[in-house]
C-alpha cells in the first residue's frame, strides 16, 4: 500500500475563543497532517517542541479557576476541541467543524496513517502495565509502527530521582511523538513543564485513550460520542470519580457560556 501523502498546505483553519480560551478550528485529519509536518521538519537535539492540548469543557472550565492553567493552554501550539460543546460553539463562530477531535480517535488515526513512515512513539501514562499493553496492541494492528518506549508513572508526585529517570528514558528513546495519558489538567501541565527538556518533536495529551484502547474502561457508543452524550455514559460508568467533573464543572461551563453568548460577561 502506498504511503499516504501528509504534506499539504498549512492546516490550521483559524481559531475562536470560549471563555477566553483559544480553540483551534481543526479536524482530526488536519491535526494528523500538522503533526507529520512538525515531525518531518524537526531538527535534532533538545529544545522547545510542539504541544497539542486535546481539551473539552472540563479543561476550559478549569482555566477559569487557575490562571496558570489558562497560560498552559494559551502556550500550547494547538488546542483542539475534544468535546461536542466546543464544536457547536465553533459552528456558531462560523467554522465548518463537522466533528470533535476525539483523543482516542486522534491517537488511532495517526498511528494508522503514519505507520509506514516509521515514526517512533513513546507512551507516558496509565496504570501499571497499561502503556505496555497499549503499545503492543497498536504495533500489532499497524505493521511498521515503531515503539520507542513506555512509562507508567505512579499515581502520586514523582520524587526528584524518579522524575530524572523518567526524563532520561524518554530522551534516550529518541521519540518522534510522545503520547501523554494523565487526564486534564495534569497532562497539559506535565507537557508544558517538560517540552523544553525532552527534545520530542510533538507531545499530545490524550486523556483516557490509554484505558479505552486497552479495554480497561468502556467507551460510549459512537452515536453518543457524536451527539454530545459521552459525558452521560461516562458518568453512569464511573459516577464516584466523575460526578464533580460533569455535574459541577459541566453546569458551570454551560452557565458561563450563556453569560458570554448573551454579552452579560466578557472573558
Amino acid at each position: 500500500m502506498a504511503t499516504p501523502s501528509l504534506k499539504l498546505e498549512p492546516t490550521v483553519c483559524g481559531d475562536f475563543h470560549v471563555l477566553g480560551v483559544r480553540v483551534d478550528a481543526v479536524q482530526i485529519v488536519d491535526v494528523v497532517r500538522q503533526m507529520a509536518e512538525w515531525i518531518d521538519g524537526c531538527g535534532e537535539g533538545p529544545g522547545a517542541r510542539r504541544v497539542i492540548a486535546v481539551t473539552g469543557m472540563h479543561g476550559v472550565t478549569e482555566a477559569q479557576h487557575h490562571a496558570e492553567f489558562h497560560r498552559v493552554l494559551d502556550e500550547a501550539d494547538l488546542v483542539v476541541a475534544d468535546g461536542m460543546p466546543l464544536v457547536w460553539l465553533g459552528r456558531l463562530r462560523g467554522f465548518a467543524m463537522r466533528r470533535r477531535v476525539y483523543g482516542p480517535e486522534l491517537l488511532e488515526t495517526f498511528c494508522e496513517q503514519t505507520a509506514t513512515k516509521e515514526y517512533r512513539h513513546f507512551f507516558y501514562g496509565g496504570a501499571e502495565g497499561v502503556a505496555d499493553e497499549l503499545a503492543s496492541r497498536l504495533a500489532h494492528r499497524f505493521p511498521g509502527m515503531q515503539i520507542a518506549g513506555t512509562f507508567c508513572p505512579p499515581f502520586r508526585a514523582l520524587t526528584t530521582e524518579e522524575e530524572r529517570e523518567a526524563c532520561a528514558k524518554i530522551i534516550a528513546a529518541r521519540a518522534d511523538v510522545l503520547w501523554v495519558g494523565l487526564s486534564t489538567p495534569k497532562q497539559e501541565r506535565w507537557m508544558a513543564n517538560h517540552r523544553d527538556l525532552l527534545g520530542v518533536p510533538v507531545m499530545v495529551g490524550v486523556g483516557a485513550a490509554f484505558d479505552f484502547h486497552t479495554g480497561r474502561v468502556a467507551q460510549a457508543p459512537g452515536w453518543m460520542r457524536e451527539h454530545g452524550l459521552e459525558w452521560l455514559f461516562r458518568l453512569a460508568s464511573e459516577p464516584r470519580r466523575l460526578w464533580r467533573r460533569y455535574l459541577i464543572s459541566g453546569s458551570e461551563f454551560v452557565w458561563l457560556v450563556l453569560l458570554e453568548l448573551t454579552g452579560l460577561k466578557k472573558f
